[in-house]
């Protein structure tokens, strides 16, 4: 059984004892009503640690409920709402044993299941209480997890499969110069997409592990973008594609330059790759007013292939690829989204995207201007305050 249910059922426990320990201490117990009780004690415990929990009597019935386990559906009026934790409930009732379980919570769909590990235990008269709590968050990241492994196993295996096979032809055709250069030119190809898929997995362990604020310093956004744009300039060139830059003036943002700008390129680098022969990638750097706030907006627009309704929800999972073969042929690791999300979160910022299939799309990374406190205002020992 979880810590978190053991620690909550000794409380109510040690509850129960200490009551007793006043009542007989004090007056006579009143009469007992007739029926199932919830035992107060072990309501205000309930209560006060925020658990959702649920006292159902020796009918079925919901005889009290804290408000996280309402909001959790586990009761629909008077009754149970799952099933599964009914039959838990009459179980553990009947063998007068505690028990846990994972359940899936009342009304949650096939799109949206929602995980409840749930512990269960006798009190007295008949009274049950269930404890729940909601796991769908650590099962997702324990899914997540176990995704990111198994790819980054395929991912790597995939160059260094290459390479050993391509080493082995190489040995083959040592007779026929054409066909070593050949080869040797594909091997190149594969060190280097392992070179960039290595130091991408290395970038996102750092970003997960460091905050860019800690050591923060203002960054010039202008130069940010300037270093981003010159370091996708030959490929852009390269696939024919043309990269322009519409620089306002933004101004400086607290953080890292490093990782900003490693955000910003992957950003350039995705719609480089995802556009036709002679298309056109914008980025533009400016800055707006979001109330009272003052935000830099970094600006990557194309008018390649687009991304569909059913991929945007997902792009910025790690190692998730709109159009595989497009994104491997290019040299794409599957990670420059996710890495762009985690820097934009780790300077407090966001990155969003617009996008039509065919028309192109337009990636957004906001961030707080930094506003340099401003000390001219101030009295200086050299000037009068008024008295």
């Amino acid at each position: 059984m979880s810590s978190w249910l053991v620690v909550l059922f000794c409380s109510i426990a040690l509850g129960v004892g200490v009551l007793a320990g006043r009542f007989s201490r004090r007056d006579p117990l009143p009469l007992e009503p007739e029926g199932p009780v919830v035992p107060p004690d072990a309501l205000i415990v309930a209560i006060e640690s925020g658990a959702a929990a649920l006292f159902v009597g020796n009918e079925d019935d919901v005889l009290d409920a804290t408000e996280p386990a309402r909001a959790m559906g586990l009761a629909r009026g008077s009754r149970v709402a799952s099933p599964r934790l009914l039959e838990l409930v009459r179980s553990v009732r009947r063998t007068g044993l505690a028990d846990h379980a994972t359940i899936e919570r009342p009304g949650s769909t096939a799109t949206a299941p929602a995980n409840l590990a749930v512990a269960v235990a006798p009190l007295r008269e008949g009274v049950v209480v269930v404890l729940a709590r909601d796991i769908s968050e650590e099962r997702r990241i324990d899914e997540s997890r176990r995704d990111f492994v198994t790819n980054i196993s395929h991912e790597l295996k995939t160059p260094i499969g290459a390479i050993g096979l391509l080493s082995e032809a190489v040995e083959k055709a040592s007779d026929d110069p054409e066909m070593v250069i050949r080869f040797a030119t594909r091997m190149q190809r594969e060190s280097a997409r392992l070179a960039e898929l290595v130091q991408q997995i290395i970038t996102l362990s750092r970003l997960q592990s460091d905050d860019p604020l800690r050591e923060a310093k203002a960054v010039d956004v202008s130069a940010v973008v300037r270093r981003a744009v010159d370091r996708l300039t030959s490929t852009a060139r390269a696939r024919k594609v043309a990269l322009t830059v519409a620089d306002r003036e933004p101004g400086e943002v607290m953080g890292d330059g490093s990782q900003l700008t490693d955000a910003v390129a992957n950003l350039i680098g995705n719609a480089i790759a995802y556009s036709h022969e002679g298309a056109r990638v914008a980025v533009t750097c400016s800055r707006v007013s979001d109330g009272d706030d003052e935000i830099i907006e970094i600006s990557v627009s194309d008018n390649g292939i687009g991304i569909s309704e059913d991929d945007i929800g997902r792009i910025f999972d790690r190692f998730y690829r709109v159009d595989p073969d497009r994104s491997r042929a290019s040299g794409g690791t599957g990670l420059g989204l996710s890495i762009v999300k985690l820097v934009a979160e780790a300077h407090g910022g966001t990155v969003s995207v617009w996008s039509k299939v065919g028309s192109g799309s337009t990636f957004t990374f906001r961030l707080p201007a930094w506003i340099p406190v401003d000390n001219s205002s101030l009295p200086t020992n050299h000037q009068e305050v008024a008295s």
